[in-house]
């Protein structure tokens, strides 16, 4: 076997997490890694202070070092992506390594490590000029810098877009978004993220909410998604007109203590796996799901087999499958890898994960009637909070009662004997406790 291809013993406990299956451990410990999916390949770029490179072959299950980093480039919170032409030439892939704290910018042409017995001395001399790293240069071989001296790349995160794959999205600390041409290798745009005095964003979640980061040609909008502690953005870009739009999105009560969490997009669904608080620094194993389409939020009953963040999660090439690969366990990195199937994260509520639903959506009616108080210019009424409140949590039980006749018509009953209204004084409570300060 090729000196190059690794494949160690398991190291991880699944213990019960059945959602979760253990993969051979990675070459290294991977903190802070980048990685993106091609065919059967996962490719890690590196990590925090670890420049070498890696493909996975989820078929094979092995790991074969592709590269390493030049010597000159320090690795700390940085951000590779791949782009995805319009020709979208299977055999030919360009990735852009760039950004962290020491700012790099990088491109590697990557053809498959994996296919050298196929016609082999021309294949291996294919891939001996394409898989390393080089320079970004425009055309007249000029190298060229992405983000200014001042900018805080550290933690950023990026996605492309754009009619032709052309645009590159880049969110990055305090409060900035920036629009970079990759053809004509320029700034086209730079905004402020409509966030409060005080808040931030680092190792954030970037999503796209089209399928895969690919926009469709027939329209000039590209919406994107952004999620740090508290705050959430709905993001869309004019590409015609160059100019952004920004929607708040509200994040649920539970996930808004953390960040550096690692996430997915798919079916338009965000699942955000884990993460670490600050300032407490707590790390966490829960798993969440946000729907772009419902604007809703839910907290699985099933965790990740470990706490864990600063990590990476990727999506393999056919949408089956969620690796979960190395991290930081708040008291050591580590070099696991655990996958587990997307079917798993797209069943039926638990009646666990129901009744959290319904509590979250009081706390959501909570906190608009506080931010009523706060902005009214009439006297706050409690009978109106009741009312609202009895309206939110009436609505879930319907919504409970339906997804449960056909298993037992006799929860019906059930529901309603137990239904939450607005007499529950673990609801109103806070409220009115609220309401005697502000009196």
């Amino acid at each position: 076997m090729d000196l190059n291809d690794i494949n160690t013993k398991p190291t991880a406990n699944m213990g019960n997490h059945s959602h979760f299956e253990t993969l051979d451990s990675l070459p290294s410990q991977f903190r802070l890694a980048q990685c993106v999916a091609y065919d059967n390949e996962i490719l890690i770029c590196g990590s925090l202070l670890e420049r070498q490179c890696y493909s996975y072959h989820t078929i094979k299950k092995q790991c074969k070092r592709i590269c390493s980093y030049p010597l000159a480039v320090a690795l700390w919170g940085h951000c590779v992506v791949k782009r995805v032409k319009s020709s979208n030439n299977a055999n030919d892939i360009t990735l852009l390594s760039f950004g962290g704290k020491y700012k790099h910018a990088m491109t590697m042409k990557y053809v498959s490590a994996w296919d050298e017995d196929e016609e082999k001395e021309e294949r291996m001399e294919i891939i001996r000029h394409s898989n390393r790293w080089s320079p970004l240069v425009d055309k007249r071989n000029h190298v060229v810098s992405i983000g200014r001296k001042e900018d805080d790349y550290d933690g950023m995160r990026a996605l492309i877009g754009g009619n032709d794959n052309n645009l590159l999205f880049i969110t990055y600390y305090p409060r900035n978004i920036d629009v970079f041409d990759l053809n004509t290798l320029e700034y086209l745009k730079h905004d402020i993220l409509p966030l409060d005095d005080g808040n931030w964003i680092r190792h954030h979640c970037f999503a796209s909410k089209t399928e895969n980061g690919i926009s469709n040609p027939n329209h000039k909008i590209f919406e994107m998604m952004l999620f740090c502690n508290d705050k959430g953005l709905s993001i869309s870009y004019n590409q015609q007109n160059n100019n952004f739009h920004f929607s708040r999105v509200r994040v649920c009560t539970t996930l808004r203590p953390f960040s550096s969490y690692s996430f997915i997009c798919v079916n338009s669904f965000i699942i955000f796996f884990g993460g670490e608080s600050h300032p407490k620094e707590s790390v966490s194993q829960q798993v969440y799901k946000y729907s772009i389409n419902g604007d809703t939020w839910s907290k699985f009953e099933q965790t990740l087999p470990f706490k864990l963040s600063e990590h990476a999660a990727i999506l393999s090439a056919d949408n089956q499958f969620v690796h979960i690969l190395g991290g930081f366990d708040g008291k050591r990195e580590l070099g696991m890898h655990v996958r587990t199937k997307i079917e798993k994260w797209t069943k039926e509520e638990t009646e666990k994960e129901r009744q959290w639903a319904i509590e979250e959506n009081e706390r959501k009616c909570i906190e608009e009637c506080k931010s009523d108080l706060e902005d009214m210019k009439e006297p706050f009424h409690i009978k109106k909070l009741q009312e609202k409140l009895f309206i939110t949590t009436s609505n879930s039980d319907l919504s409970l009662n339906n997804n449960n006749n056909n298993n037992n018509n006799n929860n019906n009953n059930n529901n309603k004997e137990t239904k939450r209204n607005c007499n529950d004084n673990q609801t109103l409570g806070s409220i009115i406790i609220y309401q005697n300060r502000m009196d």
